[in-house]
């Protein structure tokens, strides 16, 4: 029986809401992993990265859907708006992006694994950088299942925050060594971990250029005074 539109956005929510429900548990995940940062917590670690297994079994499925209903809707000849293309390739795309994130907090609980017992404290900047990181991971969650343009937006322009975080971190760091307060393979550590960080708001401004992409059919793009849109040539 061919697929009709309402049949497609029916399935299309499903998949939407699996992805919702992933992205959810990726920002625990992250939250978790950035608490044991500060906890030196080995337990919570390693069960932070047996649950990898979770999302990737997620990604599987979502990616799987997606490309049934794409193949099926095309045999069928379904007629489907630009709304509904737009919706399907984002939900690949975010799908991706949330597994990306989710190896990145594996690699976090990893380096804590590593880490051991070392009770070495962080530069306190670090807990103020993970904690805007996780709180921008659950706004471009809660922008994509809402289809939130704007507060994908918002997700956008915190970014640079992210980055000016990092960098006060390093200098902490390389001053700390330098005057023997921390370890340079701790401070390795913490480098490799705060990037890691970076890499997590950076998968999130990618789904957030999904978002406004989906609500909007523009395309995001970031140049050197900041992140502009494009709406793209009629008739594409």
């Amino acid at each position: 029986m061919p697929i009709t539109p309402e049949q497609y956005e029916t399935q299309l929510t499903k998949i939407r809401a699996k992805l919702t429900a992933q992205g959810s548990l990726v920002a625990s995940l992250c939250e978790e992993a950035f608490g044991t940062i500060y906890a030196r917590d080995l337990d919570t670690a390693r069960a932070v990265m047996n649950r990898d297994d979770e999302v990737d079994q997620t990604d599987i499925e979502v990616e799987r859907e997606a490309v049934d209903l794409l193949i099926r809707a095309s045999h069928d000849v379904c007629k489907l708006d630009p709304s509904h293309i737009r919706s399907i390739l984002t939900a690949v795309k975010v799908n991706n992006e949330l597994e990306r994130i989710a190896d990145a907090a594996v690699a976090v609980a990893d380096r804590v694994v590593s880490i051991g017992e070392r009770t070495t404290p962080f530069p306190q900047t670090t807990r103020v950088m993970t904690n805007s990181v996780t709180a921008i991971l659950r706004d471009t969650v809660k922008a994509f299942d809402k289809i939130d343009a704007e507060r994908a937006k918002a997700v956008l322009a915190a970014e640079g925050t992210v980055l000016k975080f990092q960098e006060v971190i390093v200098r902490d760091c390389e001053q700390r060594v330098a005057d023997g307060r921390m370890e340079v393979d701790l401070a390795f550590d913490l480098h490799a971990m705060i990037n890691l960080a970076v890499v997590m708001a950076d998968h999130c401004t990618n789904i957030a250029e999904q978002v406004i992409y989906q609500a909007t059919g523009a395309i995001v793009r970031h140049t050197t005074e900041g992140w502009i849109e494009q709406d793209l040539p009629e008739g594409e």
